[in-house]
């Protein structure tokens, strides 16, 4: 990955995070919905915006549905705020390294209390 496209996913990561947190009032997306990680294509037509929240797999659809339904939404604001000659097609993929991290971090426990007895 050149630097360039580093540099653009990270802007994106950035503004799509406080687009959700100050511009986007759905309810449905609950408190917290957390932007993980942004992967554009190389002639930055498409990005894939990683995002990740604590709730239900019903939430978490529901979630990735209603940012699917603000991608326009998102977009346009990424079109104001960036000096960008392209902005690309966003998409929402869900990223479930928490969720997978806590679960190590609870055999991690397991094994040590396992091992104290």
């Amino acid at each position: 990955m050149t630097h360039r496209i580093e540099q653009v996913n990270n802007l994106i990561r950035r503004e799509i995070s406080e687009l959700l947190q100050r511009q986007v009032k759905d309810p449905r997306l609950g408190s917290f919905v957390a932007v993980t990680e942004v992967s554009t294509s190389p002639d930055l037509k498409y990005a894939k915006i990683f995002v990740s929240r604590i709730g239900s797999e019903g939430e978490k659809q529901e979630t990735l549905n209603v940012l699917a339904g603000a991608s326009g939404f998102l977009r346009n604001e990424l079109a104001k705020r960036l000096n960008l000659r392209r902005i690309p097609e966003l998409s929402f993929q869900w990223d479930d390294s928490i969720e997978r991290g806590a679960h190590l971090l609870q055999l991690i426990d397991k094994i040590s209390l396992d091992r104290e007895h």
